[in-house]
């Protein structure tokens, strides 16, 4: 017998059960920017940011909302509402399917919730993109949700504040897709008429029909750091005008820079940061009426 034998127990005779991993599935998660292998606990207590680097890990529309609005008293708005594949679209896969797969895959009924609550005591309704939802895009359903929203906020004297996150416009609707981002456009249009705060919060990524409409239009344009954030993703552009882009472009800081966002807010700071915008805006409305 080895030295090595001696000191170390022989993985080969172990036991079958022992050789399984005692550390149950979830417990970690790798970041994708430095790779420093995370506890999932102490991950979801730093509001899923790394300590490592700062890099603000993706999350749900419901983890988001969570972190975001008063533990209570919340109602989600429009539950019912469901996409129908009318022009019973199919690529390498039919949309039908796509739509039941991303339903099963996220729990969710399309890539958008919203939700009537408080921030800090302020009532406010807050609309959040479901990234894992097809890309988190705009299509029927996710258009009405939040022209819907747009209305409550103007029935009930409410702001509205929304996390986008999204890859555009939903190609398997077409042009009922594209009609989404005049439509949403048009009622913000509405709620400013009517002198109530907009507060959009851009979140990695944001591009096409969705950058080009709502995630644009607030009255504050806030976005978490390091975002991604364009019409075009990056590589296309770069393929198709053959230049060599400028260091960060597209990213938050970037548009910071060239005055296209207001603010880069950390995820941890973005309740307290919007709660305070909006009791300002709030207050100079009540004087002004």
């Amino acid at each position: 017998m080895s030295w090595i034998d001696k000191i170390l127990p022989s993985i080969a005779n172990a036991p079958k059960d022992a050789k399984k991993s005692a550390v149950p599935e979830g417990t970690w998660k790798q970041c994708p920017r430095c790779d420093a292998m995370l506890y999932t606990k102490s991950l979801s207590d730093n509001f899923d940011v790394c300590p490592k680097c700062e890099h603000h890990l993706r999350i749900t529309a419901r983890r988001r909302i969570e972190l975001f609005l008063d533990a209570g008293d919340q109602e989600e708005l429009n539950v019912d509402m469901e996409p129908v594949d009318l022009l019973k679209f199919k690529d390498l896969k039919k949309y039908k399917d796509r739509l039941s797969a991303a339903q099963k895959g996220t729990g969710e009924k399309d890539a958008l919730i919203v939700v009537k609550g408080k921030v800090e005591e302020i009532p406010v309704i807050v609309a959040a993109f479901e990234f894992s939802f097809i890309g988190g895009s705009m299509g029927a359903v996710v258009g009405e949700k939040f022209t819907q929203a747009v209305n409550t906020c103007i029935a009930q004297g409410l702001p509205l504040v929304c996390f986008s996150t999204s890859g555009g416009a939903r190609m398997q609707e077409a042009l009922i897709s594209l009609m989404q981002m005049p439509k949403t456009s048009a009622a913000l249009e509405k709620l400013k008429q009517n002198s109530l705060p907009y507060i959009s919060v851009l979140v990695d990524p944001v591009y096409g029909g969705v950058s080009a409409s709502l995630a644009m239009l607030g009255d504050v344009n806030i976005a978490e750091p390091n975002a991604l954030v364009g019409f075009t993703g990056p590589d296309v552009i770069r393929q198709t005008v053959r230049v060599k882009l400028p260091e960060g472009f597209q990213r938050s800081e970037f548009l910071l820079e060239h005055g296209a966002i207001d603010m880069i807010v950390h995820r941890k700071n973005v309740r307290g940061k919007i709660a305070s915008i909006l009791d300002k805006l709030l207050y100079f409305k009540r004087s002004a009426s």
